[in-house]
């Protein structure tokens, strides 16, 4: 019989391998999230549970297995016990019309809450507490006011799905449901097109629009699967981190490095979260780190710092460079459009500069050259603005190489945008002293600690050392220079290869 039912996986783990931004959740992993909740909730006939993003009703259905043991004295009756948790403790709002029926699936056993087939037998409406409603974006100009996506894109014909999600785009989030929830607990979509064509994608998050009206409603408890990008600040975030950080009420945070240790099909930048937020909690957040099955916990305030540092030995490593100097490499570090050459820039017939694009060198002139002018005539290092690790992501050793390129510009050579400028110099030995610099793995181990992302830019340098590039840099002379312990100096071994 066991063998029987190993060969029949739940159909929900076989959703959650579909690639998407609305990314379905694994039944382990709602469990893992569901298990950060005080267990108490679910011994109380009063609490009430909402999954404002559901896809497969899977947080609806494991949570209800919990009522269903939590209640058992309270409300003896199996079938008493069913009807009270699913007409009054456990509610859904699904993202698209689909999903709503699939969760109503999943909880009631029937698409229709009402039918004769559902485990509940008090509901009057086919929906039952898993609403769906289609709801249009609220434009202004070219975008939406609410989750900022573009009229040219999604304002389309009745047939396809508009996007605009429920949760978010409601005039009224308290009218959703007319009630207080207890606790808010999902996965929600991660990111929408915002154009840039069929060879350029580009996309925005919108998972924070879902985390902030959660919070508007005033739960006791919210807790939601999120992309780790926001811990760095990554653009468009900034506003969201600094909250996250800043009021003290994040409690727990789980976080995995690499999302193919969550989600085995889609494989999310920067790796995936998630976490408990308690209205009525002050204090240091409990981290779990997770990098190739292994474990690291540490409690932080995590006000600190004005981005989340990943682990813990990191964290002890950026203290150590901190209290040893105050000046920082995203002082020297150019701007992402560094000449004001864009990435699709080509060189002209002649001219008085040489240009470094994706494509290769050839002449521009100079006129065409709109910022950083102080910087032709020196030595410039340059680093690929594409890392050379896909988003960030270590590979199967739990290892990062983090910068793709190094190499000199020489007087009277730009490039485009494809490249940052990470230093400037009179001469060509301290130019190649600072790449000797950022080939060690003391440095790119820093830049790791901010890099949540494809793209390399200024920001990902604020921890590294500023030192003098007059002289050759090794990794033995910085770990010395910095007091890096022997466990410090394996931890970065194990976390960065070599250059």
């Amino acid at each position: 019989m066991n063998n029987h039912v190993n060969r029949n996986p739940d159909v929900l783990t076989a959703l959650a391998n579909l690639s998407s931004d609305e990314i379905s959740t694994p039944p382990k992993l709602a469990k893992e999230v569901i298990s950060l909740l005080p267990e108490e909730l679910f011994s109380n006939p009063e609490a009430k549970f909402l999954d404002p993003v559901s896809k497969t009703g899977v947080f609806l259905r494991e949570i209800t297995k919990k009522l269903l043991v939590g209640l058992e004295k309270e409300i003896p009756d199996q079938q008493d016990r069913i009807n009270h948790i699913l007409t009054n403790q456990v509610y859904g709002i699904g993202i698209t019309e689909l999903t709503s029926l699939i969760s109503r699936r999943t909880l009631y056993c029937s698409q229709e809450a009402n039918s004769e087939f559902s485990i509940c037998n008090q509901f009057d409406d086919n929906q039952g507490n898993i609403i769906y409603k289609n709801l249009e974006h609220k434009w202004k100009n070219d975008k939406c006011s609410v989750c900022g996506i573009r009229r040219s894109i999604y304002d389309r014909d009745d047939d396809l799905e508009q996007y605009a999600y429920p949760f978010i785009h409601f005039e009224d989030t308290e009218e959703i449901l007319n009630m207080k929830f207890d606790v808010i607990i999902g996965n929600p979509p991660y990111q929408l097109e915002t154009g840039g064509g069929a060879y350029n994608k580009k996309a925005s998050p919108i998972y924070h629009h879902f985390i902030n009206t959660a919070k508007a409603m005033n739960p006791s408890y919210l807790s939601m699967i999120i992309p780790s990008r926001w811990m760095g600040g990554v653009r468009g975030l900034e506003d969201f981190k600094n909250d996250m950080l800043s009021d003290g009420k994040l409690k727990q945070l789980v976080d995995y490095e690499n999302s193919k240790e969550v989600f085995s099909g889609p494989d999310i930048p920067g790796g995936i979260c998630y976490f408990l937020w308690d209205k009525n909690y002050s204090g240091k957040c409990k981290i779990s780190s997770v990098s190739n099955k292994k474990v690291t916990e540490s409690e932080r305030d995590l006000s600190e710092f004005d981005i989340l540092i990943r682990f813990e030995e990191a964290y002890n490593i950026v203290n150590k460079v901190k209290s040893k100097t105050n000046n920082f490499m995203i002082d020297i570090v150019s701007s992402s459009t560094p000449f004001g050459l864009i990435t699709s820039e080509r060189p002209d017939q002649s001219g008085d500069c040489i240009m470094l694009s994706s494509s290769g060198r050839g002449p521009i002139k100079s006129s065409r050259i709109t910022r950083g002018h102080d910087l032709i005539e020196k030595y410039k290092v340059i680093t690929s603005k594409a890392s050379h690790d896909h988003a960030g992501r270590p590979d199967k050793d739990g290892k990062r190489r983090v910068l793709s390129r190094l190499e000199i510009l020489h007087p009277g050579e730009v490039c485009t945008q494809s490249y940052v400028v990470v230093g400037a110099f009179d001469t060509s030995a301290e130019a190649e002293n600072q790449i000797k610099f950022l080939k060690t793995k003391f440095a790119r181990f820093l830049i790791s600690t901010l890099s949540f992302t494809q793209d390399i830019y200024k920001r990902v340098f604020g921890f590294v050392p500023l030192v003098e590039f007059n002289q050759e840099w090794d990794d033995a002379k910085l770990n010395k220079l910095f007091s890096l312990t022997k466990s410090e100096v394996n931890f970065i071994d194990s976390k960065i290869k070599e250059m």
